[in-house]
């Protein structure tokens, strides 16, 4: 998705510091940083603002290479929804620097605390970025909507909670996406399912050492559930690279995950899927998280 240059591609405001102008990228509108708090009033940068802005900034390059990579679909709307929005930092941003420059494109926010929405609106229409639309609701609820589009270009979901990062997947299933862009927050779900087998497990199998104290349950799902993740991504047809958004010194909350579709559906990937669930006695995620896979599908579908 080639960007083109708006002949108004000028940022909304101007800084006659230099120091500053090596840190905002071209074409970044002042007022909007300002607007986001990144920039004082008086368009400065302290230490806890500029932090926040190279994070930002990181994001944005790995969501940029993404987005440019996607071919070209004519005649269709460019469309990105950012999950779990919050004050809308990140769809601002993209927004900015990205869809600016794209005519034919739009992105949605979708956030559940309605006070946040409502300020995310009136900031767009402030700043006149008029192909932006913010809903009120979950993740789960937007799915079963109708203001959505059927199909999503790219899906975020920047430090989702729990299990919302797995409800942003299961969206972007649902919405065809051509990319995911993930940023996993804290995760309980899969150690709730160790603690619930723990005695159990504990003389099946001595990996059961692994999640016997509380500490390391947590940590333990916590890896567990983005390798489950990785791995139900390639079994549905994406190519998945991990890594690291910023240095560990920032955030322990640090992995991103990027997906994009190819279409080859890795039967190893779901195998190894289930082969870890079994592993760890965690089978029941197959009937309620990890649905969405060819040799499930038939044991999960409603009878008619």
């Amino acid at each position: 998705m080639k960007k083109s240059k708006p002949a108004n591609a000028k940022p909304l405001g101007a800084s006659g510091d230099p120091a500053l102008a090596q840190e905002i990228r071209p074409g970044q509108s002042i007022e909007l940083l300002k607007e986001l708090h990144i920039l004082t009033r008086e368009g400065k940068l302290n230490q806890d603002s500029r932090r926040k802005l190279k994070q930002v900034y990181h994001l944005y390059q790995f969501i940029e290479k993404l987005m440019t990579d996607l071919p070209v679909r004519e005649d269709a709307t460019f469309t990105l929804a950012d999950h779990g929005a919050g004050k809308s930092y990140l769809g601002f941003i993209l927004y900015d620097l990205y869809f600016k420059g794209v005519e034919n494109s739009h992105i949605y926010g979708v956030e559940t605390r309605a006070e946040l929405v409502d300020a995310s609106r009136k900031l767009s229409s402030r700043l006149g970025f008029t192909r932006m639309t913010f809903l009120n609701t979950s993740v789960t609820q937007s799915m079963a909507e109708g203001t959505l589009p059927d199909s999503i270009d790219v899906v975020t979901a920047l430090h989702a909670c729990d299990t919302a990062t797995d409800d942003a997947i299961a969206f972007g299933l649902q919405k065809q996406a051509r990319a995911m862009v993930l940023v996993p927050c804290c995760q309980a779900e899969v150690a709730r399912h160790l603690n619930h087998s723990k005695a159990l497990s504990l003389h099946r199998t001595s990996l059961a050492e692994l999640w016997r104290h509380p500490l390391h349950t947590r940590e333990l799902g916590s890896q567990i559930t983005n390798v489950l993740r990785c791995l139900y991504l390639e079994a549905n047809g994406y190519q998945v690279t991990v890594t690291e958004l910023v240095g560990w010194e920032h955030s322990m909350k640090n992995e991103l995950i990027l997906a994009r579709y190819t279409g080859q559906r890795k039967r190893t990937a779901a195998a190894r899927l289930a082969d870890i669930l079994k592993e760890f006695g965690i089978e029941t995620l197959l009937d309620t998280r990890f649905t969405g896979i060819n040799d499930n599908l038939a044991d999960n579908r409603t009878p008619d």
